[in-house]
């Protein structure tokens, strides 16, 4: 026996019942044809492989025109009840897609939520009947998505490859060095000597940004340790603004304070030397993680109305804080 095994004991594929239907309903081979968009020749086909498959015939080809037995009237029976049947499954599914659809579950950092959000909520009302947006640590906010708490987690610390799992590159941003206005820098100072006058303060080890801030201090002067740790920029941006330490931070993190940003000093780590040359920039990438086989088209439209607010926060957040160049750059 063939490795497919005997046609008689598999069931007939749909195209052919397909077929079958659109016959006995037209009354002849070439009228079910031109309904069906197809030749003559493959519904013929069709109905030999249904009579194979069934080992009887199912045409009476005696009469003009040819009519159905009475094991094709009873095939034409079974088969518009699997129709009906497929169409409830097809829109049972739909339904569910749909229901799914009404509530979106979003997980992001408080700064996208605080900068972002607003305009991405905003493009997404006609779209969804419900949108709930999370916000707190990366870390927290990776084991929600990986809970199946969240539908869309817009992330700098996405998962480890996963089966199933997709990302959406959406931008990048760069470190900058946020100072007391009044502190004068020296052209050629680095980051270690400005904490030996001015406390490191840094987002708290517990974020992801806090941690990233570290390992590239570390990598570069392990001497410098945090004065103080902050789990928002407000707080933290609010001493720098006193005077009382300097921290590295994002365009976006600056612009969820601009209160406190407007009356601080930014500079380019650039600025700063690190064994005669430069400091080599620091940056933070956001990506757009989802389930593939979930949310339909969805996750690429968030993607497309990010870099739409993106590209607007280029134009405000340059020209009211003077970031450098490429400090904020939309990944396509």
């Amino acid at each position: 026996m063939s490795k497919h095994g005997n046609p008689r004991e598999r069931p007939p594929a749909w195209e052919q019942l397909s077929s079958w239907i659109a016959v006995v309903e037209t009354g002849s081979v070439s009228s079910a044809a031109a309904r069906l968009g197809i030749s003559q020749a493959g519904v013929s086909q069709h109905v030999r492989q249904l009579e194979q498959t069934f080992d009887t015939p199912l045409l009476d080809r005696s009469t003009r025109p040819a009519r159905a037995t009475a094991s094709g009237q009873r095939l034409y029976e079974h088969a518009l009840a699997l129709r009906g049947q497929a169409e409830q499954m097809a829109e049972g599914v739909r339904a569910l897609s749909r229901a799914k659809r009404a509530l979106v579950r979003m997980g992001c950092v408080d700064s996208f939520a605080a900068t972002i959000g607003p305009q991405l909520v905003r493009g997404l009302i006609g779209r969804m009947h419900r949108v709930r947006m999370c916000s707190g640590l990366s870390p927290d906010l990776l084991g929600q998505f990986q809970n199946h708490q969240l539908d869309l987690l817009m992330t700098t610390a996405a998962p480890a490859h996963e089966p199933g799992i997709a990302q959406l590159p959406l931008f990048t941003e760069q470190y900058v060095v946020a100072l007391p206005a009044d502190h004068a820098v020296d052209p050629s100072e680095s980051l270690l000597a400005l904490s030996r006058g001015l406390p490191f303060m840094n987002y708290s080890l517990r974020s992801q940004i806090g941690r990233q801030i570290e390992a590239y201090l570390h990598g570069l002067h392990p001497g410098i340790e945090s004065a103080f740790e902050f789990d928002a920029t407000d707080p933290l941006l609010a001493l720098v603004r006193e005077g009382l330490g300097f921290a590295l931070t994002t365009p976006l993190c600056l612009w969820q304070s601009r209160y406190h940003a407007g009356a601080v000093r930014i500079l380019p780590l650039s600025a700063f030397q690190h064994q005669g040359r430069s400091c080599p920039p620091l940056t933070r990438s956001f990506s757009l993680v989802h389930r593939e086989a979930e949310m339909g088209s969805l996750p690429r439209e968030v993607a497309d109305l990010v870099r739409i607010v993106v590209r607007e926060l280029q134009r405000d957040i340059g020209a009211a804080l003077a970031l450098p160049a490429g400090a904020l750059a939309i990944d396509d």
